[in-house]
């Protein structure tokens, strides 16, 4: 276990020195192998048989994958849809500039194989870019010698997308959209009708030279009109990112900084990184306040949403006091709202992350209701629209994550089984989407992550098991495993305490909760249906004395070890703070069996207790107090021992003991009705006769509503308490355990309903799904189909676009007048063989 520490250590410095010391960012940021390829295309000024960014070409030649693709890979290591587009750019530069062969062979080979797994039915509804991109690049290919032949079956799939590059063709203008890129971002696809001379492109350049900040459409920029400008900008791209350009530039660093944080957060590495993480959030946090969210480097309303749900959702989380108006602007623009209802599944990646920026509300924060509401419908729709393969393109995360998402809320789901998923989708690779596809965590950072993922969850699983059994082994020591009667709950306790907050390693805490929970089980379970009123009464009373004279039997039992758990405690706070706590924690023990001993006597004399009375017992007969004051003396910096003397409790504390009530009752009232006991939900539909129990359940859950808002307030902004920041959060954790158990059943009374989920915590290998196998490279050249030639296929392809448009002069330049690769404004004599040239453009 110490050599598995050292380990993870090394790795953590290895990453710290990688992805914060001192680092681009933008080496962060998968390179695009469209856009270089783009880039690789532009012929040199002097030497036009050669191309400018040699080191483009070189680095297209150097990163093919070994299946002979280029590009993005989706969660399970599979080649999206959008290395379609990829590998065609690069064969094509590959071709063009005459080197590569084998690299041309093997990309075309593996296009192939899998085009119609790429293009297949299965993957639904194909996004704008697709359209606009991929039937440009296999007429681009046929321009340089490259015939791309559609199998049969493919001949409809073709069909649809040629069809709807003609749709949006002819429909939208130039620079008519608003909320995605407009047509002339994609300029180094659009069809020769599009003459556009510098006089016009001018008028759409960033002050850096840039086409929308896209390399590719820069470059085509500059290859048709020789534009000082875009030449600037692409040298100071190549000059910067020899080795691959990146899908944009330049790139909002705020952005991935929040990006990669968020990944750090979700993969279960926070407690390795804290210290960064709070640098990056303290400088967003200022750039917020001082400059606005960056709009300058930020095109689309989507990546600006991305960005600030992202922020708000970090921020809020780490305690920054940030309004609800910080990404809720999109909630007043309807234009925006009909855009992500129109193309929900394209959406889909953008409302999760604002649904997620939405899990944590204070009261009266009725945008971020809306924003919830919204983001949900959006993703709701998403789901119902069929069952469309797990690979699907346009949505990184899967559509199970979705699913999960919507179906457990934040509160009730575990940190640790929450990295355990993380790390087992790796969808986090997957920053924010792009021109063509999603901006991804470079291949190093994120495989180095996952890695670091992996070692520390397994080290975890191996402390938790050996904790586990040491907490078997006390449990039935003190005799609690084997009482005859109730709940033997050893095994949930502690997972629900290890599962649902990261504490160190080494940490004693988990275990202390722990034998509190098994103890508060046990003692429950006697006070509720094994002794006797006279039993209660002189248990109650020896807690009270603290002194087990007089008591046998299961009295007996329950008294050591709670005696030996407090001594445990108290023995730990002396050595860790210098000061004995015994009497606090003995008189916090006395309040809760006192409580439990007042609800005996309800039960067995039949006496109701008002609404009120009930809820002032009941909070404190819980015991989530108990075990959460008791935990906090433990942690660093520690609870002030006064702080545990009733009932003089922070209203942090109160609402905590009120919820966690209210969560068990709204589960066990039917049972307490058959054992004639009450509970709040019962009492309450008594108390207001025009109320059954359904009413009584909503009324409940409105109540939980509006307290967990306080609490969240409570928790995680100064101001309310001064409570130390670890026992906050360890308010949080508790609450989070009891809507585990609690939240839509009695999870806890259930003997079954946990068994998957502690397999996954404790005992169960990480399962990564490696890469399917992709279908074998067919071998290369392929011929066309027997007596056909090169005239044969035009007339096929173009029976698969079906009514090609006319399209509209969109310039003052005829077509022929800007031919490919031929440039003004001193590049007039630049002259490429023919077989170089885009027929289309």
């Amino acid at each position: 276990m110490e050599a598995s520490k050292l380990q993870i250590q090394a790795l953590v410095e290895e990453i710290k020195e990688g992805m914060f010391k001192n680092v681009d960012l933008y080496t962060l940021v998968s390179p695009s192998a469209y856009d270089t390829a783009w880039l690789a295309m532009i012929p040199d000024s002097k030497e036009p048989f050669r191309p400018m960014f040699e080191d483009c070409l070189n680095w297209v030649l150097n990163n093919q994958r070994q299946e002979g693709w280029w590009g993005v890979c989706d969660s399970h290591g599979n080649p999206t849809i959008e290395s379609l587009s990829a590998t065609l750019a690069c064969i094509i530069v590959l071709k063009q500039w005459n080197v590569g062969q084998t690299h041309i062979d093997k990309g075309l080979g593996f296009v192939y194989a899998n085009l119609e797994e790429l293009l297949g039915e299965n993957y639904g509804g194909r996004p704008r870019w697709l359209a606009i991109i991929v039937p440009a690049m296999v007429e681009l290919a046929s321009t340089v010698g490259l015939e791309i032949v559609f199998p049969d079956t493919m001949k409809g799939a073709v069909a649809d997308i040629f069809n709807r590059r003609q749709q949006i063709l002819e429909t939208e203008e130039l620079v008519e959209r608003h909320y995605e890129l407009p047509l002339l971002a994609y300029l180094e696809v659009l069809p020769s009708s599009y003459t556009i001379n510098e006089e016009q492109l001018v008028k759409h350049l960033s002050d850096d030279g840039s086409l929308f900040h896209s390399p590719s459409a820069t470059a085509r920029a500059f290859m048709a009109t020789g534009n000082k400008s875009c030449l600037a900008y692409l040298q100071s791209l190549v000059q910067r990112y020899s080795n691959g350009v990146p899908p944009a530039y330049p790139i909002d660093e705020d952005l991935i900084k929040l990006s990669v944080v968020s990944q750090i957060q979700r993969l279960g590495l926070a407690e390795h990184f804290v210290r960064e993480t709070e640098e990056i959030l303290e400088q967003v946090n200022w750039n917020y306040n001082n400059e606005g969210s960056s709009a300058k480097l930020i095109n689309l309303f989507s990546e600006k949403l991305h960005k600030d749900s992202l922020a708000f959702q970090l921020l809020r989380r780490h305690g920054y006091r940030v309004s609800p108006g910080f990404f809720c602007w999109f909630l007043y623009n309807q234009e925006i709202q009909d855009h992500v209802d129109m193309d929900q599944e394209y959406f889909s990646s953008l409302m999760l992350n604002v649904h997620r920026a939405t899990d944590i509300m204070f009261p009266e924060e009725y945008e971020l209701e809306e924003a919830r509401s919204f983001a949900r419908k959006s993703l709701e729709k998403t789901l119902s629209e069929g069952n469309r393969d797990q690979h699907d393109f346009a949505i990184p995360s899967s559509r199970r994550v979705i699913q999960h998402e919507l179906d457990h809320p934040w509160l009730t789901r575990l940190e640790h089984l929450e990295h355990r998923m993380c790390i087992e989708e790796n969808h986090m690779n997957a920053l924010w989407r792009g021109k063509t596809s999603f901006n991804r965590l470079s291949s190093s950072h994120n495989e180095k992550l996952l890695q670091l993922a992996k070692m520390n969850f397994e080290l975890r699983q191996s402390v938790y098991k050996n904790e586990l059994e040491e907490l078997k082994r006390w449990s039935k020591e003190w005799g609690l495993t084997d009482m005859g009667f109730g709940r033997e709950k050893t095994t949930y306790c502690y997972f629900a305490v290890a599962s649902s907050t990261s504490l160190p390693y080494d940490s004693h805490v988990r275990l202390i909760v722990a034998k509190g929970a098994i103890i508060l089980t046990v003692t429950d379970d006697f006070f509720d249906m094994a002794g006797s009123l006279n039993e209660l009464i002189n248990l109650t009373d020896a807690v009270k004395r603290w002194d087990s004279n007089g008591l046998n039997g299961h009295s007996k039992t329950i008294f050591d070890a709670l005696d030996h758990h407090v001594k445990e405690i108290a023995e730990e706070h002396l050595q860790l703070q210098g000061s004995d706590i015994t009497n606090e924690l003995q008189d916090l023990w006395y309040e809760t069996f006192d409580s439990w001993l007042t609800e005996a006597k309800w039960s067995r004399t039949g006496w109701i207790p008002s609404v009120n009375e009930y809820l002032a017992t009941g909070m404190i007969s819980v015991g989530s107090h108990t075990l959460t004051l008791i935990a906090s003396c433990l942690l660093s910096p520690c609870l002030p021992s006064y702080k545990l003397r009733p009932p003089r409790y922070e209203t942090l504390t109160k609402l905590l003991m009120v919820i966690s009530r209210l969560l068990n009752d709204m589960q066990g009232y039917e049972k307490e009705q058959e054992d004639g006991k009450t509970n709040f939900v019962l009492l309450y539909a008594k108390e207001n006769l025009e109320v059954d129990i359904e009413a009584s359940i909503a009324y409940v859950r409105d109540i939980i509503a509006k307290m967990e808002k306080q609490m969240f307030e409570q928790a995680l902004m100064d101001g309310y308490s001064d409570l130390p920041k670890p026992a906050k959060n360890l308010h949080l954790t508790c609450l989070k355990v009891f809507n585990m158990f609690y939240h839509s059943s009695n999870r806890y009374n259930s003997d079954t309903a946990l068994f998957h989920d502690i397999q996954k915590a404790i005992y169960a290998p990480i399962q990564v799904e490696t890469p399917k196998p992709l279908k074998p490279v067919l071998p290369l050249p392929l011929p066309l189909p027997s007596g056909s030639t090169s005239k044969d296929f035009k007339t096929t392809l173009n029976s698969c676009q079906f009514d090609r448009p006319s399209f509209r002069s969109r310039g003052s330049l005829a077509a022929q007048q800007v031919p490919w690769l031929t440039s003004r404004n001193g590049y007039k004599n630049i002259v490429v063989p023919l077989k170089f040239r885009l027929s289309f453009i």
